[in-house]
């Protein structure tokens, strides 16, 4: 290999890794969220059989390394049942189920914070199921988890580095190559370092602005 300083190009590079990282990020953060509130819409109305594989299915995705689960999925799985997979899908199916896995056990605990009280008064006065959920818990639910769902969203932004193992170009791997090709690491992972800490420095502003309009909505309002 023939090193070689930096160039003006490289910026593009990075330009391009950065964009692919957070592609992918928002691709695998609204699965992520869809899947894991759904899941929590199952354990509210308690649908034994698909409750109890759900949580399973948690279980074993939030209590093993990302890591493991990328390579069972992008090398474990289409050996064993033959499959055609490519890093990208790889990468989406794996971030996106990781990311499921911890919304459903926020969406639980937020759901469940909700007071009794609340629930019994609303079925009294004669709505059902679903309006209570819809008008009484998932307001304050949503409340209530902004905050966590924040710090999982800043935490599975960082966790996209790992997808560079496999193949995709993302940041990390445009790091990667622009290292080996110019042997200046302390450089090239400053930089990478910087950008990762930008866009996670977005991601919780927006949230932390997210939470203070809904929790001011959402406050009770004295005479």
């Amino acid at each position: 290999m023939r090193y070689s300083e930096f160039t003006p190009f490289d910026i593009v590079l990075l330009a391009q890794g950065l964009g692919v990282t957070i592609g992918l990020f928002l691709v695998t953060s609204l699965i992520g969220l869809f899947l894991g509130a759904l899941w929590g819409i199952v354990r509210f109305y308690r649908v034994l059989v698909l409750t109890q594989l759900i949580t399973f299915v948690a279980e074993i995705l939030k209590n093993s390394p990302v890591l493991v689960q990328l390579f069972l999925v992008f090398f474990g799985f289409p050996a064993f049942f033959h499959l055609n997979m490519t890093p990208v899908n790889a990468s989406v199916l794996t971030l996106s189920l990781n990311t499921a896995a911890f919304v459903y056990v926020i969406a639980v605990s937020s759901i469940e914070s909700i007071g009794r009280d609340q629930v019994e008064a609303a079925r009294v006065f004669g709505l059902s199921r679903w309006q209570v959920l819809r008008h009484v818990i998932a307001p304050q639910a949503l409340a209530f988890s902004i905050g966590p769902l924040t710090a999982l969203l800043v935490n599975q932004l960082q966790v996209t580095s790992m997808i560079s193992v496999i193949g995709v170009m993302d940041l990390a791997k445009i790091g990667a190559t622009l290292n080996l090709r110019t042997l200046q690491p302390f450089i090239v992972w400053t930089v990478v370092g910087i950008l990762y800490y930008l866009a996670a420095k977005l991601v919780a502003s927006l949230g932390a602005r997210l939470e203070k309009r809904l929790r001011a909505h959402s406050a009770f309002r004295g005479l």
